[in-house]
C-alpha cells in the first residue's frame, strides 16, 4: 500500500466531501499519522471509511466523523479540552495539536495504556490519558473550554454540560439507532444553545445511561 497516496485519497474522497474544508484541519490530517494509532491487525483499514475495532467493544471512528467533529469544535491554542472515550488516542492527538492541553478519559485500562503509548510515540506531549469512567466528566479539573464525547450517548448528562466554561462547547453524537445526530452545545450563562451538526450512527460510549422510556 502506498501510504501517502492512501492518506491523500482519504482526505480528498472521504473528508472534503463531508464539508471539512478548514485548511488547518486538513493539514493536521496530513501531518498526524493515523496509521500509527491503528492496531496492527487492522493496519489495512487505517484510511478506509469505516470504524476500526480496538477490542473491548470499542472502535476508532470513521475518518470523516473525526475530522468533522474537530472542525466544528474550532479548538484554539489557549484552550483546555476534555475528551471522553480515548480509544486509540488518535482523536486526543488531533485535539492536542489544536489545544493548550487535553485530558482524555478511557474506561478500559488496557486501551488507556495503549493510547498513552501511541501518543508518546507520536510526540504528543500535552495530552494526559486517565483510565477511568467518563460519564460524569472530571469535575476536579473543570471548567473546560471544550468537551468531546468520542462515541454516542442516549443523552448528554447535565453534569457534563455544567463543566463547560462560559462560551465553552461540547460535541456529542446523541440518540439511538437508527437515528443519531451530532450535536454542538454552547454554554451561554447557565443556558446551553444547541446546534444540529449532521446525522450519523456511531458505537456507544461505555458507562452512560440509556434514556428512560418515561423521561420527559
Amino acid at each position: 500500500m502506498n501510504v501517502e497516496q492512501a492518506r491523500f485519497n482519504m482526505i480528498e474522497q472521504q473528508i472534503r466531501p463531508w464539508d471539512v474544508l478548514d485548511q488547518g484541519v486538513l493539514s493536521l490530517l496530513t501531518l498526524l499519522k493515523r496509521e500509527d494509532f491503528v492496531p496492527a491487525a487492522h493496519k489495512a483499514l487505517a484510511f478506509m471509511d469505516t470504524e476500526i475495532p480496538l477490542g473491548h467493544g470499542q472502535f476508532m471512528l470513521a475518518p470523516r466523523v473525526e475530522a468533522r467533529l474537530l472542525q466544528e469544535l474550532k479548538v484554539t491554542r489557549h484552550e483546555k479540552v476534555l475528551e471522553i472515550g480515548t480509544g486509540s488516542g488518535y482523536m486526543a492527538a488531533l485535539l492536542g495539536h489544536k489545544a493548550q492541553s487535553v485530558i482524555s478519559l478511557e474506561s478500559q485500562p488496557e486501551l488507556a495504556k495503549q493510547a498513552a503509548e501511541n501518543l508518546k510515540r507520536a510526540g504528543v506531549l500535552n495530552v494526559k490519558v486517565l483510565a477511568q469512567d467518563g460519564s460524569q466528566g472530571l469535575s476536579a479539573e473543570a471548567p473546560f473550554d471544550v468537551i468531546l464525547l468520542s462515541g454516542s450517548v442516549a443523552e448528554v448528562p447535565r453534569a457534563l454540560l455544567e463543566q463547560l466554561k462560559p462560551g465553552g462547547r461540547l460535541a456529542a453524537v446523541v440518540g439511538s439507532e437508527p437515528v443519531m445526530r451530532a450535536m454542538l452545545y454552547t454554554r451561554v450563562g447557565n443556558e446551553f444553545k444547541t446546534q444540529v451538526l449532521f446525522d450519523t450512527v456511531i458505537p456507544r460510549l461505555a458507562g452512560f445511561a440509556e434514556a428512560s422510556a418515561f423521561s420527559f
